[in-house]
């Protein structure tokens, strides 16, 4: 892969929306394979990297050239790859969790989903921040209680009591 000209990317830097069009042009397949293999899902490796180029958009300005530029993007690739898997792997404890008391959810379903949002939406604010600090946005215990505030036995306890709440309100759902 042949890199980028400096001035393309200073140019991208500074804003200019067809400077980056051709970054993204010519990144963009690579990138979309290689989280094809990834993350095993086309669809996602599609969302995935439209996230990638976001994040390159967004932190374009901080490139330092210490390293070639398809470097760095493949690393911004990488990370915004994992933090999907990690997503997907929340989704999926819920849904196997909830799956345990209902058998016929499908939480991978577009309505499942719905589900899972409106009953997450349905929590009260305590159990709702809490739980999304640490099963959607993947912080551990202690970090979302930083966050919150609170002593990590009050963030374990909301956890299980927001984990509860989703069970009986999706099992209603159904």
């Amino acid at each position: 892969m042949d890199e980028p000209d400096p001035g393309l990317i200073r140019a991208a830097a500074k804003g200019d929306h067809d400077a980056f069009a051709q970054l993204v042009r010519a990144h963009q397949t690579m990138v979309w394979h290689f989280l094809c293999r990834l993350l095993d899902d086309r669809s996602l490796a599609e969302d995935v990297t439209q996230e990638t180029f976001i994040r390159v958009f967004m932190r374009l300005p901080t490139f330092s050239y210490r390293s070639r530029f398809s470097t760095w993007v493949f690393a911004i690739a990488r990370n915004a790859g994992i933090d999907a898997l990690r997503a997907r792997n929340r989704r999926d404890r819920l849904a196997h969790s909830v799956a345990d008391v209902n058998r016929d959810l499908s939480l991978s379903s577009p309505a499942g989903q719905i589900d899972l949002e409106m009953s997450i939406a349905a929590l009260p604010t305590k159990l709702r921040e809490a739980f999304l600090l640490v099963e959607v946005s993947g912080l551990r215990y202690d970090e979302a209680a930083n966050v919150l505030r609170i002593p990590v036995g009050t963030v374990k306890s909301r956890i299980y009591h927001a984990r509860q709440a989703l069970i009986r309100e999706l099992g209603e759902r159904l």
